[in-house]
């Protein structure tokens, strides 16, 4: 699949996905969020895998106040062993790029993006993943929400990204593809699905929270 082309798996042609308004529940159970029926990001998916692909990619985002964001890294079962991140998910209002480092270097193009306070980055653990990004390439991020926090700040016993949207947004995301090979140069439409649906959920889930009201968050580097 090239950089500038669409999953066309996994969308469906300029439909925005119509959400429920947020309703705050008591902290849903394991058993009562499997019983949630599965929702999953249906819009543009573009896998950024060249500079021409990343550039075209930046443009868009930097036209965005509030991104959905999140990494995903090959899992390692040695103890004291972690992997670097091979992919970056940033999730516009009607697009998700996905930037496989596996076929693009983390550049100063990305970090000048990630360290920018006028557009929002905001995601669950989003601090841990931008460390980890910042082990590769030295920058300082900055515009960084976490969608923990926010949930603390309110409240919400859920912090998690699948439980967070479970009890906001009445759906169930599925993590079938979180222990996958990240690091495959070809990513499988399960995986591409799965990166896109969190990046996605983050941006949305955002949003909800700031319906919500209570505190306003942080912006954190």
């Amino acid at each position: 699949m090239s950089a500038n082309t669409a999953s066309r798996s996994s969308r469906t042609p300029q439909k925005r996905q119509s959400l429920s308004p947020a309703v705050l529940q008591p902290c849903l159970s394991k058993e009562e969020i499997n019983l949630l029926p599965i929702q999953a990001w249906e819009g543009p998916i573009v896998l950024v895998q060249d500079e021409a692909g990343l550039a075209a990619a930046l443009e868009d985002l930097w036209q965005e106040t509030v991104l959905g964001f999140d990494t995903e890294t090959r899992p390692t079962f040695t103890k004291g062993k972690t992997c670097r991140p091979a992919l970056i998910q940033l999730a516009t209002a009607e697009t998700v790029y996905l930037i496989q480092l596996t076929h693009i270097a983390f550049c100063d193009d990305i970090a000048a993006l990630l360290s920018s306070p006028s557009v929002l980055k905001v995601g669950v653990a989003i601090h841990d993943d931008m460390k980890a990004l910042a082990r590769i390439h030295p920058f300082e991020a900055d515009g960084v929400v976490d969608l923990a926090g926010m949930a603390r700040a309110r409240g919400i016993q859920a912090q998690g990204l699948r439980t967070l949207a479970a009890n906001l947004m009445g759906f169930r995301i599925s993590k079938s593809a979180q222990c996958s090979n990240w690091e495959n140069r070809e990513l499988t439409p399960q995986q591409i699905k799965y990166a896109a649906t969190d990046a996605w959920v983050g941006r949305e889930l955002y949003f909800r929270m700031l319906r919500l009201g209570g505190n306003s968050p942080k912006k954190r580097s």
